[in-house]
């Protein structure tokens, strides 16, 4: 433990310690070679403003190319080669994608994902952040539901694990689902093996830890909403609910937008839920799951596991363009 201490602070230490020698001495650099004293001051100055903001982002530069860009032109070319990744096989790898059982039920799954998770956990977001505007112990209601947002993805499943648990028709249940299906005079269930249902019991997690996120956002959006507008509306008599879904929604459709981009992509990056709770199993695999499956079990397929994760990319590229235009839009209307 005490070695563990040591040497995160020495690695924090190092690491400060190098970005601090980088910057001054790159600064100086800059003053006392590239920027010489001997030139004529407007063209000297002229440099440094020209060169001085490149020194700040190389460092960032250096490692998108070596984390980012470098992976991607790689797993693009490996998706192109056989398992060993040494055989060229052209496009069979993703004939094979769009042919495969398992790929086909592991896509079925990852709509299941995008349509429900992001419209769930934002319809549930916002109506927290209503509600608990409305109620004296609404603050102390917010912080509850924002809690699952401080735990990991697995932590979350090991707490849902003991929700779901199932000890055999004959035993007594210990999950808290079971226990209340059971007090209402029901069978217990092995909940994540159901067919097809599992799925649904495994997106409750991700909606769990997501609404938090949607209600932090939303609410700081409703304080938003004019009060004189909402006002208005209820002295011409509309109703709570015609002032929600008039007046609220229509005033924060920007910030639920952006809501929901945001969960849908983490949605289409989800991995740890499934693998904790079911490993794959039970055909709840999502694309992440089955290209990790390709990669790390059963000896490894570079080309298969590389498609699968150009198919994750090709899935997040559209969301994201939606996302970058539609901020375009609005930064066009300031």
């Amino acid at each position: 433990m005490t070695d563990s201490i040591f040497q995160t602070l020495l690695a924090v230490a190092v690491s400060v310690g190098v970005c601090l020698l980088y910057f001054a001495g790159s600064n100086w650099l800059l003053d006392n070679v590239l920027a010489r004293p001997s030139m004529p001051r407007q063209r000297r100055e002229r440099l440094r403003a020209g060169v001085r903001p490149w020194l700040f982002i190389a460092p960032a530069l250096l490692l998108l190319g070596v984390y980012l860009v470098y992976p991607f032109f790689e797993t693009l070319r490996l998706s192109f080669m056989d398992a060993t990744g040494e055989g060229f096989v052209g496009l069979s790898n993703y004939a094979w994608v769009f042919t495969d059982e398992n790929f086909l039920i592991t896509i079925r799954n990852n709509f299941l994902w995008l349509l429900v998770v992001p419209a769930a956990a934002t319809a549930l977001g916002l109506i927290v952040a209503v509600l608990a505007d409305r109620v004296w112990w609404g603050n102390a209601a917010k912080t509850l539901v924002f809690m699952p947002m401080a735990i990991s993805f697995v932590g979350a499943s090991v707490i849902w694990k003991f929700v779901y648990d199932f000890r055999g028709p004959e035993n007594d249940q210990i999950g808290i689902l079971n226990a209340i299906v059971q007090g209402l005079g029901m069978e217990a269930q092995a909940w994540v093996t159901l067919p097809f249902w599992n799925n649904f019991f495994l997106m409750a997690i991700l909606i769990w830890i997501q609404t938090g996120f949607a209600m932090v956002i939303l609410s700081a959006a409703l304080r938003g909403v004019p009060n004189d507008t909402i006002e208005a509306a209820r002295i011409d008599g509309a109703t709570e609910l015609q002032i929600f879904f008039e007046i609220m929604i229509p005033q924060v459709m920007s910030t639920i937008l952006v809501v929901w981009t945001t969960i849908t992509i983490t949605v289409l990056k989800v991995f740890d839920i499934v693998m904790a709770m079911t490993g794959g199993q039970w055909d709840t695999s999502v694309l992440a799951n089955l290209m990790y499956d390709w990669m790390f079990r059963g000896g490894g397929d570079y080309g298969r596991s590389s498609t699968l994760a150009m198919v994750l990319m090709l899935a997040v590229i559209p969301v994201m363009a939606f996302n970058i235009r539609r901020f375009r839009a609005e930064e066009a209307q300031r």
